[in-house]
């Protein structure tokens, strides 16, 4: 399983990024990703009010996190911060095309180019990113008590169970 990639936390490396980064925008996603020679690959996650109220913005996270752990969570990347912009199109983007627009604004706004150049020819061979789409299947156990990753669409039942709770 694909590990978490480290977080950018504080507001001026957001900042940072956003001002001196290499802009991608895409349907589903805005990608801004800027060098970081010698650094760890680090990732922020943002959405703003204007795509909706707290549930669709946090399920919009969710999303870009896992699709995020998946495409780069192998540890194959160095050297870049980036910062994952939400769209209103997020929430309800079909997987595989949400994947899709992650990994073409990745390769836009060159980190994929980096990631091959910094590896030998045979280990680029093998990290690629994984195309399988998590399946939507829920088992007796859930999320990572069951040793898989949550998928996007558990998430979404588990969103609409809370709120047929608080009504």
């Amino acid at each position: 399983m694909p590990a978490r990639p480290p977080r950018l936390t504080q507001r001026r490396d957001f900042q940072r990024v956003a001002g001196k980064g290499v802009r991608a925008a895409r349907p589903g996603l805005v990608l801004q990703a800027l060098p970081a020679p010698g650094q760890p690959l680090r990732v922020g996650f943002t959405a703003t009010k204007k795509i909706g109220n707290a549930v669709i913005r946090n399920r919009t996270k969710r999303r870009l996190r896992e699709a995020v752990r998946l495409t780069l969570g192998g540890g194959e990347a160095t050297g870049f911060d980036l910062v994952v912009i939400g769209r209103e199109a997020t929430a309800g983007r079909p997987w595989q095309t949400l994947l899709g627009d992650l990994r073409g604004a990745l390769k836009q706004a060159g980190v994929t180019d980096a990631m091959r150049a910094a590896q030998p020819p045979e280990a680029a061979n093998a990290a690629r990113a994984p195309t399988d789409t998590p399946d939507g299947a829920v088992s007796a156990q859930r999320g990572s008590e069951a040793g898989g990753a949550v998928t996007p669409e558990a998430c979404l039942r588990r969103d609409a169970r809370r709120l047929r709770a608080l009504t």
